[in-house]
């Protein structure tokens, strides 16, 4: 069976968020970041990324990973791509062309957007109010305005989806980094494709269960 090991509070949303769209059954494992322990070596400690048995799936010793029919995926975006292909029917590319381009908007998901979007979901939701610091979020808020034209604009041009004008796993790389900026609303406010798109994401059942299991977890 389809195994995706990794807490719902984790980049294991993505994988979790394409198998659900595409009705696949999989065994979850759950595994927590050994940061967010007070004590990983105590030995009543959960299932961590620096657990031997973990280590033992993914000696990089970061989730998620992913295991289907004997191949082992260590890599969020990698693995969201791979269902699709594999599973997920019309999630998947039709054409070389597509596959190269969800592969184009997951790889620039990871390196345009991600970076950037963490540090605003840091410092104006994530840490301790008197942890965050103002001018790194608005930072960020300033690197991400043109990246954020780039995805509106493809979004307005593209039917409101990046990659073959319907809901594809394109969608579900980007609008799970997308999601980290959210606590700067102005950056939507000043590119309404990508509002409507995300918002239109952020409304599927799939996505809807995915958050309900993750809001279940411990902060």
């Amino acid at each position: 069976m389809l195994t995706i090991y990794g807490c719902y509070r984790s980049r294991a949303t993505r994988p979790i968020w394409l198998a659900m769209e595409a009705g696949l059954a999989f065994r979850h494992v759950p595994v927590i970041q050994a940061y967010r322990l007070p004590d990983p070596a105590a030995p009543d400690a959960p299932l961590h990324t620096r657990s031997p048995a973990f280590l033992a799936v993914n000696p990089n010793g970061h989730i998620p990973t992913l295991e289907d029919d004997g191949l082992v995926l260590h890599e969020s975006m990698a693995q969201v791509l791979y269902l699709a292909k594999r599973h997920g029917g019309a999630l998947g590319p039709n054409d070389l062309a597509e596959d190269a381009t969800m592969t184009m908007w997951a790889l620039w998901a990871a390196t345009e957007a991600e970076p950037h979007a963490l540090t605003i979901l840091s410092h104006r939701a994530g840490l301790p109010p008197d942890q965050r610091d103002p001018a790194r979020a608005a930072e960020a808020v300033a690197a991400l305005r043109a990246p954020f034209a780039v995805l509106d604009r493809a979004l307005a041009q593209g039917g409101g989806h990046p990659v073959g004008g319907r809901f594809t796993a394109a969608d579900v790389c980007l609008a799970e980094v997308v999601r980290y900026a959210q606590p700067a609303p102005d950056l939507f406010e000043a590119h309404p494709a990508l509002a409507a798109w995300l918002s239109a994401c952020q409304a599927r059942p799939a996505w809807r269960a995915m958050m309900e299991a993750r809001n279940a977890e411990p902060a």
